[in-house]
């Protein structure tokens, strides 16, 4: 999931260059979603943790 943040923030970024602005707009956002989601599940993984027996 990061890799596709990642990669929204990259094509923001180009799209940004070349007066693209809506889709700039448009993969930033995408990017900041997809970023958050990223936390959150980075997070539970934290607290549930996997114990290997």
């Amino acid at each position: 999931m990061l890799r596709w943040t990642v990669t929204f923030i990259i094509l923001a970024i180009i799209a940004g260059i070349f007066g693209f602005s809506g889709i700039a707009a448009g993969a930033a956002s995408i990017a900041k979603v997809l970023f958050f989601i990223f936390l959150v599940l980075f997070v539970i993984s934290l607290i549930t943790g996997r114990t290997k027996v």
